[in-house]
């Protein structure tokens, strides 16, 4: 089989993938970027982008590109299953961030990032119908070997300075680096997602995060706003059940396995189920993540993203983090000119930072808000709900998190 050359090879054309190629880019630094898929299409439904990463993307010059395809998140609101107010904070600029909280849809983003990319770097930029099979690598070079999944035949091996894996939850790059790792280890709870067309709720760039896991628990907010006045809504509804299956986001999911779940679920600034039935697709997925790694890095190749800190999606935090990891990876390969070392020095800041959020992602995310709630409540509706939890207590829940998840306001900006 031959083979071709290029400095840095991306496998993997993600969020993560794609933004890596912009930051590489910016700092001219050739790469291409290698995507399993025959074709890229807007897949999924909706993600939110946290300020410490839209940040990131605003330097890149592609902010103002995705505000334009998204909704600029208002508020983060919290509520009791019975549609009973808990807590309202203000989100990205209204919180007095200097960019946005953007709530997108992923394929959107995914494809917007990927126009970019192919104007700044090239038609050949990204390299289609490429699946990584694992990596060789000697002292001077890391040799990436490829097959086609549309014919099951090989492709072309790439040689380059450096590969960084961005090929999600499944790379083959971490199994190769870590064969004995355990299994997925699932949080015990399932997630339904889907979009709906529907009219604007609260201030119509408001995410509700409402319900509690054993009950059911809901997560909406809008992602698009349509030119009939209208915007698609996305949700995620999220039940405590078991589960034995696969991590598949493509797998459809059975309204009838959730829904009677939220059917009594009619708010006043929301019917809820009439959302979850008008939903055009389902999708099922558990809840799930890894244990972090104890190393991201081999030599000339490195992990970034779900490839190395696989999460469970809460907290909005997923697309965050690999942006994040993507701009950290830059500016370690600016500083050093031997590979290696800048690869581990990408590692040591982000593999800690990025553990802590995936531990605390499973012990207290920010809808442990509602946990704590429903918990002294005993479920149950409450008069005045200062009387079951104080401002102080739940603005504390909050800033922890955002303190570990790296977008916490500095005092002097609030």
């Amino acid at each position: 089989m031959t083979t071709t050359t290029t400095p840095i090879t991306i496998v993997g054309a993600g969020i993560g993938g794609l933004t890596l190629a912009l930051e590489l880019h910016a700092a001219g630094i050739p790469c291409r970027v290698y995507e399993a898929a025959p074709e890229l299409r807007p897949l999924g439904v909706g993600i939110n982008v946290l300020p410490h990463a839209t940040a990131v993307l605003a330097e890149l010059g592609v902010l103002e590109r995705l505000e334009a395809i998204a909704v600029q998140t208002q508020e983060a609101v919290f509520y009791n299953r019975f549609g009973q107010h808990v807590y309202t904070e203000p989100a990205g600029r209204y919180a007095g961030y200097p960019t946005p909280q953007l709530s997108i849809h992923r394929g959107h983003l995914q494809l917007t990032l990927a126009d970019v990319v192919r104007e700044r770097l090239g038609a050949d930029a990204i390299v289609t119908d490429h699946q990584c099979l694992g990596i060789d690598q000697d002292g001077s070079s890391v040799t990436a070997r490829f097959r086609s999944p549309s014919t099951s035949q090989p492709q072309e091996s790439v040689i380059s300075r450096a590969v960084i894996a961005c090929d999600g939850v499944h790379s083959a790059i971490r199994k190769q680096f870590h064969p004995d790792e355990g299994t997925p280890r699932y949080s015990g709870v399932l997630m339904w997602r889907g979009t709906t067309v529907g009219r604007p709720f609260l201030s119509g760039a408001s995410m509700v995060r409402a319900g509690w896991l054993r009950d059911g628990k809901l997560v909406i907010y809008p992602i698009r706003d349509n030119p009939d006045g209208t915007q698609l809504i996305n949700w995620v509804a999220e039940i405590e059940r078991p589960y034995s299956g696969d991590r598949d986001w493509g797998k459809p999911g059975d309204p009838a396995d959730f829904a009677p779940a939220f059917a009594d679920w009619d708010f006043d600034w929301l019917d809820v189920p009439a959302l979850l039935r008008g939903a055009d697709t389902v999708l099922e997925y558990p809840m799930v993540d890894q244990d972090p790694l104890d190393s991201w890095t081999v030599g000339r190749a490195t992990l970034l993203g779900d490839a190395a800190h696989p999460m469970v999606p809460r907290g909005s935090n997923g697309a965050g983090q690999a942006i994040l990891d993507a701009r950290a990876l830059r500016v370690a390969l600016q500083a050093e000119d031997d590979v290696p070392t800048a690869l581990q020095a990408y590692e040591a800041d982000r593999r800690p930072k990025t553990s802590a959020v995936v531990l605390t992602n499973r012990a207290t995310p920010p809808d442990a808000i509602l946990k704590e709630v429903w918990e002294r409540t005993g479920d149950k509706p409450f008069d005045d709900v200062d009387d079951v939890i104080s401002p102080a207590e739940l603005d504390a829940i909050s800033q922890r998190y955002r303190q570990v998840a790296g977008f916490s306001l500095p005092d002097a900006a609030r």
